[in-house]
């Protein structure tokens, strides 16, 4: 159910990158949502102007809490907006949950395959941190494309031990020492090495730049994947 426009209230703001910013916010009555679920930003300036756009929330709700992961695009006005000025204690308007397909619920147990590129990372994020926080056991993988290690989003929080989930980063630009890997963008190779062969028969879920989205679906049915357990998500 989507719902109707609510005001919510901005209480933190975390820096994660040079360039993306995750914005917690506290609505007025949300309804809860599930990983990989998304919501609209509405901003209205003083004299009626209105921009909307779509982001993925980061996170389950926590206290009431909604938390979005923003990356700035150039000449994004509301990416750069949100990134760079919406100040705490500001109102912006929401209406979500959007999205019933790309998601992931605790209940499954089949084991889960998440490719990310860039801010793609966001929806999936969602789901480890909500298999973290319910206890559940199914094994998950993340493959992760960035630039450049600077570019990672979430550094902190991936490849932590305790969360039972085997992270492996990509590097297209710039790799750090003593990388085995030169920068490269994704291909089978990395997909067969890093990810579920078909025989675990896993959920796979991929998230990024369309042409990144493109190129790694069309990796994991060459593989032998059943390409009704790939769900894609595309941005750009």
């Amino acid at each position: 159910m989507t719902g109707l426009w609510q005001r919510a209230r901005l209480v933190e703001r975390r820096p994660e990158t040079a360039t993306a910013v995750t914005l917690v916010f506290r609505p007025e009555n949300w309804p809860g949502h599930l990983a990989g679920q998304h919501a609209d930003i509405r901003l209205t300036a003083d004299d009626g102007y209105t921009a909307v756009r779509s982001y993925s929330m980061a996170a389950p709700v926590r206290d009431g809490l909604v938390e979005f992961t923003v990356q700035r695009v150039n000449d994004g006005e509301v990416s750069t907006y949100l990134c760079d000025d919406l100040p705490v204690g500001a109102d912006v308007e929401l209406k979500g949950p959007i999205g019933g397909w790309f998601i992931w619920r605790e209940t499954e147990t089949r084991p889960v395959l998440l490719v990310a590129g860039g801010s793609g990372i966001v929806p999936l994020q969602a789901m480890i941190r909500q298999r973290r926080e319910s206890g559940s056991d199914v094994p998950f993988r993340l493959i992760y494309s960035v630039r450049t290690p600077a570019d990672i989003i979430y550094r902190d929080e991936l490849g932590d031990a305790a969360d039972g989930v085997e992270t492996t980063i990509l590097y297209t630009r710039t790799t750090p020492a003593g990388s085995g890997r030169p920068p490269a963008r994704i291909s089978l190779a990395d997909l067969k090495e890093h990810g579920w062969t078909p025989g675990f028969d896993p959920a796979c879920f991929i998230c990024g730049p369309t042409g990144f989205v493109e190129t790694a679906a069309r990796a994991l049915v060459a593989m032998g994947h059943d390409s009704h357990r790939i769900k894609t998500e595309r941005f750009g």
